[in-house]
């Protein structure tokens, strides 16, 4: 089976490539493979699949099989072992009804690629990009087209359309780490450009690489191109323009890497944009009203009332993926910061939909998850899902822009990076961070004075300031009320600015009021979890703990692992106090001052609530915390944050005579 032709780049035990034409080597030497399709085909998916796979999966991967399906997996998995296995090391895994390949000493060309990328391609030295650029020698499993099988061909060009984008993102990295006269970046950008002919930035980098007679006959081809398939030009020229004003850039040859994309501006629209691709589902077109068709629908319409992000409307997305175009190349034609997409499949009597968050620029997956219920309950379970996906596709966007604006220097951030570099002091929840929260929303809203989102951030600031004692209470109170009611006026159609006013008025002591304006932030979008867990909050004090204790877990189900989550946990352990359940108060208390961002005011609600389960020594612990944080403390001021009713607070005052803080 094996040939005698060493392969100089092997020399691990066992190479696997996948990108190309399937290749396996064992110690440099090429191994013969089976002609059958389908086992290629089932060696590359178990190659790169990160955990065991089901029998009855790849039972369904493989489509047109015999009478037994599963005796047919069993042949194909004994010719796997002639193939991977070798004398005293097996590699064809079989542990009860689960299949995967134990490669933890092997070399599988896509599973380092998707590292690299996992890990940042910011973050890559020179020589890692040079070698992962050099690893993609054709298309994911180029060739293994099946025509039978259609779930293991729609995985197959979900594949290739991923690990193009992957290629693209790191030759996009690898030429900006070169001077532009260097002749290595114009022969990347020539590939960059033939692997994604209509990326605007592909075609931007080729010309700022040429001359200025070959970056004008490149233009006037990639015009041509454009027109042909009906895509905006303004682009192309605008970088054009850009180019032929710009100055020369002297060669560096000392230096490693130059701004030589300087010329080039990125065109990022100042709010990011995403795109939500219609979830595959089999044998269904599109734009027919399946599940798939129906639940992308959902869920585009769900992320565009929540007014935090561009969402291309759903003809444009549907109109792309009648014409079969992918994920991946939606998002370089639609010029979009992030793409979403999904499928959603039968099998035995449930629904399982998986999803999947990319950044379209790096092709790096932000987040994936898989969702399950059983088919008849299709219709009621999806919604819940569709409220699911969309929160999570929000918060995890917003964790990524956030990261991404840190790492800027302050002064070239624009409105929405400052927003969000905002956001990143403000959920550190410190008095300094505060302050500098306020400087960059203010440095937002002056960078454009319509975003909504930037004065509800600045009022939560003041709010905190109230809240926390930082500041005086009366005055951050009215400066809270007034950045939420330019929110407000700057649009009315957030659930955001009315989830700042709602809190404005309660630092008021007007809680129906804010009742109101956070319930019209929850109906303006039922996926806005901070609306849900403000509505906890106050509801928990003196209001109805039950509904309470139900806004927040559905806080919690929308945003997991949201920055506010002690704050959540902590409005629930409040709201148990008031229904006379002390142990669970107690329970909820302790998750919430376990959170790594849990300020003093949630360490006061955990020593409370123990004290009122009579665990008594536990609540001394934490109170002899709060004491060495703030000297003198006293449950006075505990109690003037909150706003409980009188037979609440007795409550309180009863737990904190018992640690001494009355």
């Amino acid at each position: 089976m094996e040939s005698s032709g060493p392969v100089a780049e092997t020399s691990t035990r066992l190479a696997i490539r996948t990108l190309g034409r399937l290749q396996v080597f064992h110690h440099g030497c090429s191994v013969e493979l089976p002609q059958s399709r389908k086992l290629r085909a089932l060696l590359v998916y178990l190659a790169v699949a990160a955990h065991p796979v089901g029998r009855s999966r790849l039972c369904e991967l493989l489509g047109d099989v015999a009478n037994d399906p599963r005796g047919e997996l069993r042949w194909y998995l004994s010719k796997l072992r002639t193939v991977l296995d070798r004398p005293g090391r097996r590699r064809v895994v079989g542990e009860d009804d689960m299949v995967s390949l134990d490669l933890s000493d092997t070399e599988v060309d896509a599973v380092q690629i998707e590292s690299v990328v996992r890990a940042g391609l910011d973050a890559a030295d020179l020589d890692v990009l040079r070698r992962s650029a050099a690893r993609f020698v054709g298309d994911f499993a180029e060739g293994l087209d099946l025509n039978r099988s259609p779930q293991l061909d729609h995985w197959l060009t979900t594949q290739r359309a991923r690990f193009r984008s992957c290629h693209a993102a790191i030759l996009d990295q690898l030429i900006g780490r070169l001077p532009m006269n260097d002749p290595e970046a114009r022969r990347l950008a020539e590939a960059w450009v033939a692997l994604a002919p209509f990326d605007p930035r592909a075609h931007h980098v080729l010309m700022a690489a040429s001359g200025p007679f070959e970056a004008e006959c490149h233009l006037a081809s990639a015009e041509r191109l454009f027109e042909a398939e009906g895509l905006d030009l303004a682009p192309l020229r605008q970088a054009a323009r850009a180019l032929r004003s710009a100055p020369a850039v002297a060669a560096a040859p000392e230096s490693r890497a130059s701004p030589p994309l300087s010329a080039v501006p990125d065109q990022r629209p100042f709010r990011i944009s995403l795109a939500v691709m219609p979830f595959h589902e089999p044998g269904i077109a599109p734009n027919h009203s399946g599940l798939g068709g129906s639940l992308t629908r959902d869920i585009i319409t769900r992320l565009a009332k929540l007014r935090s992000l561009f969402v291309i409307a759903q003809g444009s997305v549907f109109a792309l993926a009648e014409r079969g175009i992918g994920p991946e190349e939606a998002g370089q034609r639609l010029d979009v910061g992030y793409v979403a997409s999904g499928a959603v499949q039968r099998r035995r009597g449930r629904i399982v939909v998986d999803v999947e968050l990319v950044e379209a620029r790096t092709a790096r997956i932000v987040w994936s998850d898989v969702y399950e219920t059983v088919e008849a309950e299709a219709f009621d379970i999806l919604d819940k899902i569709g409220d699911m996906i969309v929160a999570a596709i929000v918060s995890e966007v917003e964790t990524a822009e956030k990261n991404r604006a840190v790492l800027k220097p302050p002064d070239t951030l624009n409105a929405w990076e400052a927003h969000h570099r905002g956001l990143w002091h403000m959920h550190r929840f410190t008095r300094e961070d505060n302050r500098q929260a306020q400087h960059f929303f203010h440095k937002s809203i002056k960078a454009d004075p319509t975003f909504s989102r930037a004065y509800s951030g600045l009022s939560f600031t003041h709010w905190q300031n109230a809240f926390q004692s930082w500041e005086d209470s009366r005055i951050e109170a009215d400066l809270a009320y007034d950045a939420a009611s330019r929110a407000l006026m700057a649009d009315d159609h957030d659930p955001s600015a009315h989830w700042a006013m709602g809190r404005a008025l309660w630092l008021r002591r007007d809680e129906s009021q804010a009742i109101d304006e956070l319930q019209q932030a929850v109906d303006i979008s039922p996926n806005f979890a901070m609306g849900h867990y403000a509505l906890a909050f106050v509801q928990s004090q003196s209001g109805d703990p039950v509904a309470a204790i139900g806004y927040a877990d559905l806080s919690r189900q929308l945003s997991p692992f949201d920055p506010l989550l002690f704050a959540i946990l902590g409005a629930k352990a409040m709201a148990f106090v008031r229904l006379g359940r002390y142990e669970e108060a107690a329970d909820w208390a302790l998750k919430a001052v376990a959170r790594p961002n849990a300020h003093i005011l949630i360490q006061q609600i955990a020593a409370f609530c123990l004290v009122l389960a009579g665990r008594i020594e536990e609540g001394r612990v934490v109170g002899a915390a709060i004491r060495r944080t703030r000297p003198g403390y006293k449950v006075d001021e505990f109690l003037h944050a909150f706003k409980f009713s009188a037979d609440a607070e007795a409550i309180f005052r009863r737990a904190a005579r018992e640690l001494g803080l009355d």
